[in-house]
């Protein structure tokens, strides 16, 4: 499991210069820890049929709409989210299929 703020995904795949490559993967009613997003992302939904993302209320970014409250939706593989900086939440899998994600952390 990833540390508590800092990292993006479960497992860091690469990095170099340019971007950070990162997976989440989660099963059945699993909740990641609590992480934050410093820069701009991409997420690509692989598998799943549920995600949900408890948000803190100093997220940011995309996601300041949602600070404070949870965002619930389908998984749709091969989505591709650009989001923008800012979110503090926690990943929650509230569906019956295990969960994966890979997530493109763009560098400064």
């Amino acid at each position: 499991m990833a540390e508590a703020l800092g990292n993006v995904g479960s497992k860091l795949l690469f990095e170099n210069k340019r971007v950070a490559v990162w997976e989440l993967r989660l099963a059945p009613g699993e909740k990641e820890p609590i992480h934050e997003h410093k820069r701009d992302y991409v997420m690509i939904q692989i598998h799943g049929d549920k995600v949900a993302a408890d948000f803190e209320p100093e997220s940011k970014g995309t996601w300041a709409q949602f600070a404070g409250q949870r965002f619930e939706g389908d998984v749709v593989p091969g989505q591709v989210i650009y989001t923008r900086r800012g979110g503090v939440e926690s990943a929650v899998n509230t569906g019956n299929e295990d969960f994966y994600e890979i997530i493109v952390e763009l560098k400064d």
